[in-house]
């Protein structure tokens, strides 16, 4: 009789186990079906071009995560970005390399005439946030001809008036920067670019070019940018030369499409997870917490 019991339990044990099983593998299977069929979106994201590297990985790691989000990323300069945004241009997710682009399409800055002079009201309440910091960095090519090991070298060689610096053109951030620098060591933009010591370019990636090819004896640009080319960096900016440079993020409301609005939040939500904050450190961003 004990032995007939026995059985009976071990057939009723491996029965519930069975059933487990099934019941998980069930589970499982639905989950998995549920995640490929849900429904496709396509997401816009205008970025600053210094993001370039990083959130293309970000992108293509995300098709994992978000199998149903496809994310289409422009990059420019965030002057270029914004006035593309304010002529109706698509774009679900905007991330800019300093506030004075974001604050202008920022609504709760409506009535400040410098922050914001068209009034725009874009941005989904409570979506800006600030995610990134980067530094303003002055890089030599191979070789420094010119011999710059600071922003010291680069005032002295300017009043000398015979290097050729890249920069930012003033609609840029990193132009803008730079030319915060040039005040900051009170040497005047405007005289040097006339007397021929200052190239521009439409965006930081432009000037970062220009250093890597050596067209030009130094540039400014950022310190992600020159780690990316793999540019020399001779001197780091100070908060006191140029402002903390810090980037921010917003979801835009230029759609009523509650899927495309959902999926922007997420993506900028995924941006500041820990396994994106590695990807931004690796190149020299600091993540703002």
């Amino acid at each position: 009789m004990r032995k007939i019991i026995t059985l009976l339990l071990t057939l009723a044990m491996a029965m519930s186990l069975s059933a487990c099983g099934s019941s998980g593998a069930a589970s499982s299977a639905a989950a998995a079906s549920s995640s490929s069929e849900a429904t496709p979106v396509e997401i816009s994201v205008f970025a600053a071009a210094s993001m370039t590297e990083t959130l293309n990985e970000i992108i293509e790691n995300y098709k994992t995560v978000a199998p149903n989000v496809t994310v289409t990323a422009t990059y420019d300069s965030s002057g270029t970005l914004l006035t593309q945004i304010e002529q109706g241009a698509d774009c679900n997710l905007f991330i800019s390399a300093a506030q004075k682009q974001m604050n202008a399409l920022d609504g709760t800055l409506a009535d400040d005439a410098d922050k914001n002079p068209d009034g725009q009201d874009l941005l989904v309440a409570g979506s800006r946030v600030d995610i990134l910091e980067n530094k303003v960095a002055l890089v030599v090519p191979e070789g420094n001809p010119k011999n710059i090991q600071n922003f010291d070298d680069a005032k002295a060689a300017l009043e000398n008036g015979d290097c050729l610096m890249a920069m930012g053109n003033s609609d840029v951030p990193v132009g803008q920067y730079t030319g915060k620098i040039l005040t900051y060591f009170g040497l005047d933009e405007a005289t040097l670019a006339s007397a021929g010591l200052i190239t521009y370019g439409s965006n930081v990636k432009e000037v970062t070019t220009q250093v890597s090819e050596g067209t030009v004896d130094f540039g400014v640009v950022y310190a992600t940018d020159a780690y990316s080319a793999g540019l020399t960096v001779a001197d780091t900016a100070t908060a006191e030369m140029c402002g903390q440079v810090l980037y921010p993020a917003s979801v835009l409301n230029t759609t009523t499409d509650t899927a495309k609005l959902d999926a922007a939040q997420a993506f900028l939500d995924y941006l500041r997870t820990d396994d994106c904050s590695a990807i931004f450190e690796n190149v020299g961003f600091t993540v703002v917490k």
